[in-house]
């Protein structure tokens, strides 16, 4: 079930000082929003802007050898602690994985990747047959999706 995957909004970089902060790679537009990470094996105490992305300090995490260790560690939420959404809005965690056909039925593939080159977000869709194409998440392209399963318009198939 989606509302259950756990969201990835973090990745630990390192540690920052010697009291226990730590640096944050940030994929989420209101990290402090959330208090518990990780099934609540981590509790965010304070956060702030850093260099390239936030500094954080986490109840759990004491001093720079704790901090240290965390290097690499993802921060995340179950989805069902994600904000609801407005018409037209999607997380990319809903999109992975769904089943994609064409307007008329026909069986496509699946999405496996959601890309972003500065237009907007492009889906990568892998057939069966393990061939690669990709697709604007744009309304012409992309007329309709669901939790089920997603619409690719004819226009926009490589066949």
């Amino acid at each position: 079930m989606a509302s259950d995957r756990p969201v990835t909004l973090a990745a630990v970089i390192g540690a920052h000082g010697v009291t226990g902060e730590v640096r944050l790679k940030v994929f989420a537009e209101d990290l402090g929003a959330h208090q518990s990470f990780n099934g609540g094996a981590l509790t965010l105490k304070s956060i702030r802007p850093g260099s390239n992305g936030a500094i954080a300090r986490f109840a759990e995490v004491a001093d720079r050898n704790a901090a240290e260790a965390l290097r690499g560690t993802q921060l995340t939420v179950p989805r069902s602690a994600l904000p609801p959404l407005g018409e037209g809005e999607y997380y990319h965690i809903d999109l992975l994985g769904l089943p994609v056909v064409s307007e008329g039925g026909e069986a496509l593939g699946k999405v496996i990747a959601i890309d972003n080159y500065g237009a907007g977000d492009v889906l990568e869709i892998e057939r069966p047959d393990a061939r690669r194409f990709m697709v604007p998440m744009r309304p012409e392209a992309v007329p309709e999706w669901d939790a089920e399963r997603l619409i690719v318009s004819e226009a926009f198939i490589e066949r």
